[in-house]
């Protein structure tokens, strides 16, 4: 659509040579003599070209009115009796530039051009957050909470790249279903999505279905089979349960996402492969590498972005939504004529510290509906498990006061002075300071590295 313009002159002819300056352009131009007459064309302008000295109402009153009416439309202010004080003085009245005439029409439309591009670009901005503020479901992904907005700023800006992507969170929180809205806002949308529960494979069977075999490779291969992985080429890879694969298969993990290869099962032909890998754990990554579990090199490539998803009762202000979202999902298959919560319901809801996270969710509303009778759920119809609460960080069994780090410490910064006193007595040595802390050698240097010392 084309910009229109509303040229406030008193002068007749300045205000036609503007006028036709202005069209030349590829603006469109409305005119008015005076103020009165352009506060009257305001609201169908995106930009205001207006005269400091104007008959009755002065150039300065007639941008306080400007902007009462419509605050988003720039004003640029033109005089021939310029100063600098004048100039702030319009600048402070809501002015956006300021032009001193006599100026050049290619200076003109030069200011012009800008203030309407900045114009253009804070709208752009207002509504890309409006839009985010509204946005509370991402594709069946559910959340008006901070963290889940801004989880959904991420995949949006992630989702389009082929970065690797570790997803992190409790069972239940929902990583399967932020995997797929990965893929499915990326440019391998219409290509392969495969998931890969590693937890479901027996250890003897992890590579072969992984990366296929040929025939003959072992005993019951009649003929040969492509693995997951080359039945997701082109597409995405959804590597679940990540901190359960074995040792041995995590070296070919990492070659895949290093080099892009890999042989099959019994075959030496290599073959090379494009996937975007999106991995997924429940599990302490970082505990797995002190314990040498879990490969150091392939946690690195693995958590390009690190995507973590927090607990339901971490959000508790998704709960009410996902509830009655839940309800008018499973209602139509439950046969039931529930329609909604009821408000002492929710509030037995949200009182809940769901251990099972959104999962449990589901499936509390699921045999709820089951046993309603009415048309709405009510406190009784809702049947809890007596679930243990998860301990809250830094109380033991017994509780009691957790706050026992010497004043002004963090944890890690006590670990670190620990570290650095066993070192001392070791005189350097990494091996005898990893006995003095009952660590292996692997897990102090682990450490050493986080604190930038290995070297």
């Amino acid at each position: 659509m084309k910009k229109r313009i509303l040229i406030v002159e008193d002068e007749e002819k300045l205000r036609r040579v503007l006028e036709l300056q202005l069209m030349t352009a590829g603006f469109d131009v409305d005119k008015a003599p005076n103020a009165e007459e352009g506060l009257k064309q305001v609201d169908r302008a995106s930009l205001v070209l207006s005269d400091l000295r104007l008959p009755r109402m002065d150039g300065l009153e007639f941008v306080k009115q400007v902007r009462s009416q419509n605050a988003q439309v720039p004003v640029i202010m033109m005089t021939a009796y310029g100063s600098v004080e004048t100039a702030v003085e319009a600048m402070k009245s809501g002015a956006t530039d300021f032009l001193l005439k006599p100026f050049s029409l290619d200076h003109l439309l030069q200011v012009v051009s800008k203030a309407l591009e900045v114009r253009d670009l804070r709208e752009e901005n207002r509504e890309l957050k409006a839009e985010l503020g509204r946005r509370y479901e991402f594709d069946n992904i559910i959340g008006r909470s901070g963290a889940m907005q801004e989880i959904f700023a991420t995949i949006e800006r992630v989702a389009p790249s082929r970065a690797t992507v570790l997803l992190t969170g409790e069972s239940g929180v929902g990583k399967d279903l932020i995997a797929r809205a990965i893929h499915f806002h990326s440019p391998r949308k219409d290509r392969p999505l495969v998931k890969i529960n590693c937890s479901a494979l027996p250890e003897n069977l992890m590579e072969s279905e992984l990366f296929g075999y040929e025939k003959g490779a072992f005993t019951g291969a009649q003929t040969s089979k492509p693995g997951k992985f080359e039945q997701a080429d082109t597409g995405t890879v959804f590597l679940d349960e990540i901190g359960d694969v074995p040792t041995p298969i995590q070296v070919k993990l990492l070659r895949i996402l290093q080099e892009r290869e890999f042989e099959r099962l019994g075959s030496n032909v290599t073959r090379h492969i494009d996937v975007r890998l999106v991995a997924a754990t429940n599990q302490d990554l970082r505990a797995a590498l002190e314990n040498g579990t879990f490969r150091e090199d392939l946690y690195y490539r693995l958590n390009v972005v690190p995507l973590n998803i927090p607990p339901l009762r971490e959000r508790k202000v998704d709960i009410p939504q996902l509830a009655n979202h839940f309800v008018h999902k499973l209602a139509p298959d439950a046969g039931t004529p529930v329609e909604g919560i009821t408000e002492a319901a929710m509030e037995k809801l949200v009182n809940y510290h769901w251990p099972g996270n959104v999962r449990e969710l589901e499936n509390v509303i699921e045999r709820s509906l089951v046993m309603a009778t009415g048309k709405q759920l009510d406190v009784n119809d809702i049947r809890l498990e007596n679930a243990p609460r998860p301990k809250a960080a830094g109380t033991g069994a017994g509780g009691g006061d957790a706050h026992f780090l010497p004043e002004g410490m963090s944890l890690d910064q006590y670990e670190q002075d620990i570290i650095r006193e066993a070192l001392r007595r070791a005189d350097g040595n990494k091996s005898q300071a990893a006995r003095l802390l009952g660590l292996t050698r692997n897990a102090l240097r682990y450490r050493l590295t986080q604190m930038g010392l290995e070297s």
